[in-house]
């Protein structure tokens, strides 16, 4: 039997695989090219006093918040990427006016790793460039529901509601529009897969999947304690 009912191994593993080269292409990257840039002393005296850590584990804890920027950049194409697999949906890659598909569900999404990805500003022009796919007669995406995917949410409660944020210049909030939506990242899991608890179950095999693409150097630890994470970010 598969891993997921939604997803087949293979491409559970080429995706994961992926990320891992991400991750440690970005933690060597960090590692050779630690001192190129400029590197803050004042940063380095006080957190290596404040923190009381000597240069090594400093060092280190400097070059894997680097690599970090990179990987969490990726997480989100992760999500984009696995969110184009199951039956009706279509991942439209990196680049592209939106992030996935759905012709069967006449429904378009734009999929962001976290809530605070897009800042406050911003959320506006990110409304209008839906508003802007979805409304005029002549697309070909008229009379679908156009979803802003945060997968992780502010906080842990589930919600698909529509998406009115403020905007600056206008002095006032987005219009109300049912066919344009936000959504948490379980929440449109179980809309793309038709399963209530698929993001979980996806997390809940990736320590598997890691190991089998890393031939078990790379299990991961301490699953409980990442567990709890889970919980905390999602309920």
């Amino acid at each position: 039997m598969p891993w997921l009912n939604w997803i087949s191994d293979d491409n559970l593993i080429k995706e994961v695989s992926l990320l891992l080269r991400v991750a440690k292409e970005a933690q060597n990257k960090a590692l050779n090219s630690f001192g190129k840039n400029v590197i803050d002393p004042f940063s380095a005296l006080f957190e290596m006093s404040g923190f009381e850590i000597d240069f090594d584990p400093w060092h280190k804890s400097e070059t894997t918040r680097q690599a970090q920027k990179t990987l969490q950049n990726h997480i989100g194409t992760f999500h984009q990427n696995i969110l184009g697999y199951p039956n009706g949906w279509k991942n439209m890659n990196v680049g592209n006016v939106i992030d996935l598909v759905s012709d069967d569900n006449k429904i378009i999404a734009e999929v962001k790793n976290k809530y605070n990805t897009i800042s406050g500003g911003r959320l506006s022009g990110l409304y209008y460039s839906l508003d802007n796919l979805i409304s005029p007669k002549t697309s070909i995406y008229k009379g679908y529901t156009a979803y802003y995917v945060a997968i992780i949410p502010q906080k842990p409660i589930r919600y698909n509601r529509p998406f009115a944020p403020s905007d600056k210049e206008k002095g006032e909030k987005c219009p109300v529009n049912e066919h344009i939506r936000e959504i948490d990242g379980a929440s449109f899991y179980q809309l793309a897969t038709g399963e209530e608890n698929a993001l979980e179950n996806l997390f809940d095999i990736l320590p598997k999947v890691v190991s089998k693409c890393s031939t078990g150097k790379y299990l991961p630890k301490n699953q409980e304690q990442l567990k709890a994470f889970f919980k905390r970010a999602f309920g």
